[in-house]
């Protein structure tokens, strides 16, 4: 079975799509369709019969088995689905893979601007172009969080460190960003020195979020191409999911807080950092990986130091943002 290469998943759909498709008439009965493929002999695999009009243009489709089993005076029009799921002509190869994730179905006729029917995609292109893209990219996941590229060939130290490096650089920023917010915020810490016992449970819930939601994201860019329109929907549904998490788990801790020290500012700090931290790392992991897919860059080896280092200070920010809110209104 021959292989996909990476610069054939741009190519248009159009071509690597099959003409030796099969289709029948609109104004035919299953016993006419039948005597005209017994005369015509298809000599391709047949998954679908596609029904066309007058122009061409595809009105319907008919699976096998109904089309051998339906009275032979059956009209078709009465037989066939007349929601088609097409592919148009100007979709890529990887667009057209899209297809075969969202419908489950085993092919897909090709459409030009008119509805046309033009051509045929089978399983057999996303099944090729799934095998050739597991073996590039499985190799690639282990690291990515850390930072850590593993190159698909042979590259030399040097290699390895201009891939690695820039993109720790982000880690590295991150931290001296977070070291100078903790010192922004000293006047409360010093009111409030039990707001620094809790600093490192509130960032390790919203790097372990950011890096489950790096983690999903990334195995869902594997098999499918993001769009645009499509990143909003995604983030607003991962929002949802970290809101709930950031609530159950700062309940949790914020109760704990409580409880421990008897400091309602610190509990309810605790909460509230968690809350948003968490929900915000959700977003980052969900959107980082995907914007750099769209940008045409490599989100394997720099989503995850971007993600974590995104999510420490917006945490931080929130976190210390309303301790300070609180013991304003209490000196109030």
């Amino acid at each position: 079975m021959p292989k996909l290469s990476a610069d054939e998943l741009n190519d248009p759909v159009t071509a690597h799509a099959r003409r030796d498709y099969v289709t029948l008439h609109v104004q035919h009965t299953v016993g006419q369709a039948l005597a005209e493929l017994r005369q015509q002999q298809p000599s391709g695999r047949i998954l679908y019969f596609y029904v066309v009009d007058d122009q061409d243009r595809l009105v319907g489709v008919v699976p096998t088995r109904p089309l051998l089993l339906s009275p032979e005076d059956r009209p078709l029009r009465h037989l066939m689905n007349p929601r088609v799921i097409s592919i148009p002509a100007e979709a890529t190869v990887a667009e057209a893979c899209e297809f075969f994730i969202m419908h489950k179905l085993l092919a897909f006729p090709v459409v030009d601007a008119n509805h046309r029917l033009i051509g045929v995609v089978d399983v057999d292109l996303y099944t090729r172009e799934m095998a050739d893209l597991e073996r590039r990219e499985a190799r690639d996941d282990l690291f990515q969080l850390i930072g850590v590229y593993s190159s698909p060939g042979p590259a030399g130290p040097v290699t390895s460190f201009r891939q690695r490096f820039p993109w720790l650089l982000t880690n590295i920023g991150g931290g001296l960003v977070a070291a100078w917010l903790t010192g922004f915020y000293e006047s409360e810490l010093n009111q409030l020195v039990a707001l620094a016992l809790f600093i490192p449970v509130v960032l390790a819930l919203a790097e372990s979020v950011a890096i489950q939601s790096v983690s999903l994201t990334l195995s869902v860019l594997h098999t499918s191409r993001p769009r645009w329109s499509e990143l909003l929907p995604r983030v607003s549904g991962e929002l949802l999911t970290g809101g709930l998490l950031g609530l159950s788990c700062g309940l949790v801790v914020g109760l704990v807080a409580l409880s421990w020290l008897g400091l309602v500012i610190v509990g309810v700090s605790v909460m509230g950092g968690i809350l948003l931290g968490v929900s915000a790392a959700a977003c980052l992991g969900v959107t980082i990986p995907a914007v750099l897919k769209l940008l045409h860059l490599e989100p394997g080896v720099a989503a995850g130091p971007i993600a974590l280092a995104s999510a420490d200070l917006v945490t931080l920010l929130a976190y210390f943002s309303l301790a300070r809110y609180l013991l304003n209104g209490l000196s109030v």
